[in-house]
């Protein structure tokens, strides 16, 4: 079969960038694929990076590759820029730096947590999966490794959901985060006045979350969840292109009209190469005290975006008073009823992600 660039670009989605699960496509180090009528292959990249080590890897494993596809001896030329302070975002060392941690804070996995439409409960379902992480990760030797992004910046729910409303204090131009349950949070909930309206155009969203990300000192992580605003805005667009996700996580409810919000809320995180790490239904059914269950809102939403998305279906969370009463108290249902239903789901659901990035680590 003869090369051209289509294919030899196919074949470099396969390299993954040292210590992530995305790869040099999708962080858009490839800058030019030049193929001869004779089959030569040309690739050439741009890395930033301080660590030596980073570039050969990426040489052995991007010349595997193009060997592997039938290219013969092909060119592989690697532009490395020594970064000035902490890496670029696009291509950040190993494990990922965000900026403004002053080489401090490490972060090996930042997850989106996104729904197509307002109104299923993501916020909630973020707010609960950090708290079974928290837990889970402590249980194992790790506590406050798990960090919450609240990028909602019209709607910030999370400060009140995890029971946190002091104002953050500042070391110089940084600013340190909450924390509560062993989850490290910021929102813009804990810089603004609780009744005063959020009337802000795109470029000033866009500088806020970009501060939480290069302004926090988020410390060393596990993992950070980012709970992204509803929809498919600029926030949510520059978000996925900017911040070296490891995946995303897309909420939905059960009723048809999310299910059809949810898949195009997920096709965004496709045009960027983001992986979808799994979807989780919520509100998917009342329970009754014998046992028996209601699905007020339909059934069979959850499977059908994962189905759709070739992703796995990672946990169907019941609509439990309690959950509700969690958020309005500040201490969500895992932490205040840990063996009650929801919460198994919850921890179910973390363990999940944690065994799938570390599959994919």
């Amino acid at each position: 079969m003869p090369l051209d660039k289509e294919s030899v670009q196919k074949a470099l989605g396969q390299v993954r960038y040292p210590g992530y699960s995305r790869d040099i496509v999708s962080f858009g180090l490839v800058k030019g694929i030049e193929v001869t009528l004779e089959g030569k292959v040309s690739v050439g990249l741009a890395v930033t990076s301080a660590d030596p080590e980073v570039p050969k890897k990426l040489y052995a494993d991007i010349e595997a590759v193009l060997t592997d596809l039938g290219a013969r001896r092909p060119e592989i030329a690697i532009t490395v820029t020594v970064p000035k302070g902490a890496p670029a975002a696009a291509a950040p060392s190993t494990p990922a730096k965000l900026p403004g941690d002053a080489g401090v804070g490490r972060v090996k996995h930042i997850i989106a947590v996104a729904s197509g439409k307002g109104g299923v409960g993501k916020s909630t379902f973020a707010v609960n999966l950090a708290c079974a992480l928290a837990r889970d990760l402590a249980e194992r030797g790790r506590p406050g490794r798990v960090g919450l992004m609240d990028c909602d910046i019209y709607g910030p729910s999370v400060p009140l959901m995890i029971g946190v409303n002091a104002r953050p204090m500042l070391e110089g131009d940084t600013l340190i985060p909450l924390e509560n349950f062993g989850v490290k949070v910021m929102s813009m909930g804990l810089l603004i006045d609780a009744d005063a309206p959020v009337v802000w155009r795109g470029p000033m969203i866009m500088k806020t979350i970009s501060q939480f990300a290069s302004n926090v000192r988020w410390g060393e992580l596990d993992v950070l969840l980012i709970d992204l605003p509803p929809g498919t805005g600029d926030a949510q667009l520059s978000i996925a292109q900017s911040m070296a996700l490891s995946g995303a996580i897309i909420v939905t409810t059960p009723q048809t009209a999310a299910v059809s919000v949810a898949l195009r809320g997920a096709a965004m995180f496709a045009k960027v190469g983001v992986p979808i790490l799994g979807v989780a239904e919520n509100m998917s059914f009342l329970e009754g005290a014998d046992g028996s269950r209601q699905h007020l809102f339909g059934q069979g939403g959850g499977l059908k975006v994962a189905t759709a998305l070739d992703a796995i279906l990672l946990g169907e969370v019941p609509l439990d008073p309690a959950i509700r009463q969690g958020g309005d108290h500040g201490i969500p249902v895992v932490i205040s009823h840990p063996d009650g239903n929801p919460a198994r789901v919850f921890r179910s659901i973390g363990l999940t992600v944690l065994n799938g990035l570390q599959k994919a680590s």
